[in-house]
């Protein structure tokens, strides 16, 4: 099915955490290939978020997750073909060797050692929010090459980023 220019895709992303680390996928793929991410993907028809993210988690690692917090929404916003409104969800799990995932490598990251990897340029802003289990609505706003120009958290009406490159 193809999305008209544009438009938003839906997604839903899940920060696995256990403790002071999260399970982050570093892509194999496009979007973000090479960068380290939250699991998650795209909406499937008759699918609302909460479900995207139970089943998306259990495709790319084999946790079934039985409870999930909302944490927030990030709205991505290019006049190029990437543009997404994503549900933000956390999920405390206990420590487990990383499972083998087809969308790229799953690696448990230590909290401190987060802002050292390559992530898209939203991630760090949202998982300050997460860390201090406080809502957030995020709006992000990229040029065609796809830097960052501004990110703006809704909720408080601050700017929490602005002119960053990749």
């Amino acid at each position: 099915m193809s999305i008209p220019a544009g438009l938003k895709r839906t997604a839903a992303m899940v920060v696995l955490r256990a403790e002071d680390h999260l399970l982050l996928l570093r892509r194999a793929k496009p979007p973000n290939q090479g960068l380290y991410v939250p699991v998650g993907g795209k909406v499937d028809p008759y699918e609302d978020p909460y479900q995207t993210a139970l089943r998306e988690t259990l495709e790319e690692t084999g946790i079934q997750l039985q409870q999930l917090h909302y944490a927030g929404s990030l709205v991505e916003t290019s006049p190029v073909d990437y543009n997404w409104w994503c549900s933000i969800y956390v999920a405390d799990i206990p420590w487990q060797a990383p499972p083998l995932c087809d969308e790229g490598t799953l690696t448990w990251i230590p909290f401190d050692q987060l802002s050292k990897l390559p992530t898209p340029p939203t991630d760090w802003q949202i998982y300050q929010y997460i860390s201090r289990r406080q809502p957030f609505a995020m709006r992000a706003i990229y040029d065609a090459d796809l830097h960052l120009l501004e990110m703006v958290e809704e909720l408080e009406g601050i700017q929490v980023a602005f002119n960053i490159q990749l």
